[in-house]
């Protein structure tokens, strides 16, 4: 190793090249008139863009990720042998748990067209203390005020999504949920009206399959407020019916009204009251699902295509001015709350805790086979005994 001595004191070349660049620095500084105190906070300024090991863990998985989980996931479905029966465990779509999953998600705001609306999806670590898991807190502000646009004729929406979930080692990356009856979601809603967004890889890319999210804080309509004026009100309701026939020209889908469909199970705990905001498990029939395009009901309705989804969100489209917030755990595909979830599920939801579906504990009898064989055996000894065949079987019905 090259070394000096310069006033008495041993230097290597190491630190000879620093010298030399802090003089470059200082030179620099000196020629756009930097003091010393402005080049520290820019180092420092530096040092801070340098990714912490929290930020290389908050990005979305590559490539290689993507292919080695998808492996292993199917793998584990042949040597289960699960395809053979129905399935009983979840299948996690988006885990907010992790926090590269908030990552891997986008938002959406009328802000693309001008408007004033905001969207935001936060992290928001878990709190032992209060039994509260880590999850993704989307918030923002909904305006319908419109921008100086005349292109632009309504505003007031948000929403969020994941992002494509790019290509695997064998092409692109889709959900495959059709062994799955429901969509399931664990929130922690304001009351808002909040829409279910699914989009499949169908013919019409704009396609978009909606199911309004029901919770036990859903509020069916914002009462007037006793301010406004009669004639206010009238043009109010006058609009949001001509909207109505727009969006849905043959009538509000069950899935889409006010009023949740017998379908939809959510919890019936009586310990909730209208504003407590807990935490609770909606699950939503994938055959539920509407078919529209551009928030429009359109026709000929066509199922839900499950073994290609591309992506899952929530949109806020409820055009009522002020604040939103709603927290979202995880949103996976079931057939039912099984054994093995009931305990995460009432430490989170506490008495809003969906029951053990009786057909996943169960499996739907399969283990229930002596009771089939009993009923076969009894069947069996009721049935008149088999004609006799030739000649004396003849004879004998002669006989008779």
């Amino acid at each position: 190793m090259l070394r000096a001595r310069i006033f008495g004191f041993d230097i290597s070349a190491s630190h000879i090249n620093s010298c030399i660049i802090l003089i470059h620095a200082a030179e620099v500084c000196k020629a756009f008139t930097v003091h010393w105190d402005d080049l520290d906070c820019l180092l420092r300024a530096i040092s801070a863009m340098i990714p912490t090991a929290r930020c290389l863990a908050a990005k979305p998985p590559g490539f290689f990720k993507r292919t080695t989980e998808e492996l292993s996931r199917l793998t584990r479905i042949a040597w289960n042998a699960e395809a053979l029966q129905t399935p009983t465990k979840p299948y996690y779509l988006l885990n907010f748990e992790d926090e590269s999953t908030v990552a891997s998600c986008k938002t959406m705001a009328d802000r693309a067209v001008g408007g004033y609306s905001t969207a935001n999806l936060d992290y928001v670590p878990a709190d032992p203390a209060t039994n509260t898991p880590a999850h993704a807190r989307f918030h923002g502000s909904i305006s319908t005020k419109l921008p100086p646009n005349w292109r632009v004729e309504r505003t007031g929406y948000a929403a969020f999504r994941n992002k494509d979930r790019g290509f695997w080692l064998f092409g692109r990356l889709f959900w495959d949920v059709d062994p799955y009856t429901y969509l399931a979601l664990r929130v922690k809603s304001d009351g808002r009206r909040y829409t279910v967004n699914i989009q499949t890889d169908s013919i019409v890319e704009t396609d978009i399959h909606q199911h309004r999210l029901y919770t036990h804080h859903h509020r069916v309509r914002q009462a007037p407020e006793a301010s406004s004026s009669p004639l206010a009100a009238a043009a109010e309701a006058s609009e949001e019916d001509e909207l109505s026939k727009i969006l849905y020209p043959k009538g509000i889908p069950a899935a889409l009204s006010d009023v949740p469909p017998e379908s939809t199970i959510i919890s019936t705990a009586s310990a909730t009251t209208s504003g407590s905001g807990g935490w609770e498990t909606v699950l939503l029939p994938f055959n539920s699902f509407v078919r529209t395009n551009h928030g429009m009901v359109v026709e000929p309705q066509t199922s839900l295509l499950r073994q290609r989804i591309r992506s899952v969100g929530i949109g806020l489209t409820d055009r009522v001015e002020g604040p939103y917030d709603l927290r979202i755990h995880r949103i996976w595909a079931t057939n039912g709350m099984s054994e093995e979830e009931i305990e995460e599920e009432r430490r989170i939801c506490g008495p809003n805790a969906l029951p053990v579906d009786e057909g996943v504990r169960t499996r739907w009898g399969s283990n229930r086979p002596p009771e089939k064989q009993e009923s076969s055996e009894q069947h069996e000894a009721t049935r008149p005994p088999p004609p006799v065949k030739g000649l004396k079987g003849l004879k004998s019905e002669w006989e008779h």
